[in-house]
């Protein structure tokens, strides 16, 4: 008897280690959500960074991330497309307020090196797929004798 579902190929090294690499990211961007929770409820700083009060530009900041940070994280987890878009626009504002106002917010220079490594592995991984699948195109074609 024949099988009916059709033949799914087997992941190569490089898509299985993609995924754990976003999982991992996945884990941060949770991990940077509960820290800006934690912040917003009162629970860390010893109550000092409570919604209440925080000043105007920080209750922007912090509630844009704590909402963010999640969303990116569940996209990574799940490895759907959507995951690294919603991760570079958390990266995106998180970088900007830190860079762009420490005064209000604080220098945090190890934060963007950490986010731009991310994004640097991340592109070098894509085009380690593209190249793999390049590769995998060349060799099977449907036009060859």
């Amino acid at each position: 008897m024949l099988h009916d579902s059709a033949h799914v190929p087997k992941p190569s090294l490089t898509e299985v280690l993609f995924g754990w690499f976003l999982r991992v990211v996945s884990a941060s961007c949770f991990w940077f959500a509960l820290n800006y929770w934690a912040m917003l409820i009162g629970f860390s700083h010893n109550g000092a960074g409570r919604f209440d009060l925080l000043p105007p530009e920080w209750r922007a900041a912090a509630t844009a991330l704590a909402v963010v940070y999640p969303v990116a994280a569940i996209g990574l987890w799940l490895l759907v497309s959507w995951g690294p878009v919603v991760w570079v626009l958390a990266a995106a504002i998180e970088i900007a307020v830190h860079e762009f106002y420490p005064g209000t917010f604080g220098a945090r220079p190890l934060l963007f090196v950490l986010h731009g490594a991310v994004a640097v592995t991340f592109v070098l991984f894509r085009v380690a797929l593209f190249v793999q699948r390049l590769r995998q195109a060349r060799k099977v074609r449907v036009d060859s004798p």
